[in-house]
């Protein structure tokens, strides 16, 4: 059996918080800055959260150094616990107990997250669902700023736990983004694409995934994931 290492994304691919995550940027840079607005002229499909925070800054007029950024994401991490548990919007895209169940039978698999959301971030909005801690390891916003170096370091977390070299290990990241496809091929892993977030399954397939699929309950997907489980 092959190493394996997953990286699953969360917005899109393994939740939906509803709207939590904006609600809470826009709460954080009103704290910060006095502007709610920051973001409110792009979209953050893809995006990391130091990125958004950057641009947000941008779009004010504000410094984006590390330390303003710094500052928006800690008002941002306080507000979303809040947003989240308050959230009606929340749900679990489906099929993802199912899989994470099976993947953890494995000892050849690595289960991680690759994902913009900082670590504290990414956990505030798992725990609802009670996923995150069914992930060993991951590539989070808080390791860099570009996507395909988050999960860069999220597979090479998942060779480590596996007791192989990077190398060896087949990669698979689980997105629902152009820019999740994109990262992929940049750190030379292949991509399971969902249409569970914003867009549909042919945008996905035209941005160059290995596979795509409606959501994670196709039978499909499961083959493309676990080809030797």
């Amino acid at each position: 059996m092959h190493p394996t290492i997953l990286l699953f994304d969360i917005d899109g691919t393994l939740i939906d918080t509803g709207g939590a995550g904006r609600r809470s940027m826009e709460r954080a840079f009103e704290c910060v800055t006095g502007r709610a607005d920051a973001c409110a002229h792009f979209s953050f499909d893809g995006m990391t959260d130091r990125a958004i925070v950057r641009r947000g800054l941008d779009a004010v007029g504000t410094s984006a150094d590390e330390p303003a950024i710094d500052r928006v994401l800690d008002a941002y991490l306080e507000a979303l616990v809040a947003e989240v548990a308050a959230s009606t919007g929340y749900v679990t895209h489906p099929g993802i107990d199912h899989v994470l169940a099976h993947a953890a039978r494995f000892s050849h698999i690595a289960l991680g997250l690759g994902t913009g959301n900082v670590r504290d971030g990414a956990r505030i909005k798992l725990d609802r669902a009670s996923l995150f801690g069914r992930f060993s390891f991951g590539g989070f916003g808080c390791d860099a700023e570009e996507r395909a170096r988050i999960l860069d370091a999220g597979a090479r977390r998942g060779a480590e736990l596996l007791g192989k070299d990077r190398g060896d290990c087949r990669v698979v990241v689980i997105g629902d983004t152009p820019k999740d496809i994109a990262a992929a091929q940049a750190i030379g892993a292949e991509s399971l694409a969902v249409g569970t977030g914003r867009f549909v399954p042919e945008d996905l397939a035209k941005a160059g995934a290995t596979f795509v699929c409606d959501n994670l309950l196709s039978p499909n997907a499961f083959a493309m994931l676990f080809p030797d489980a």
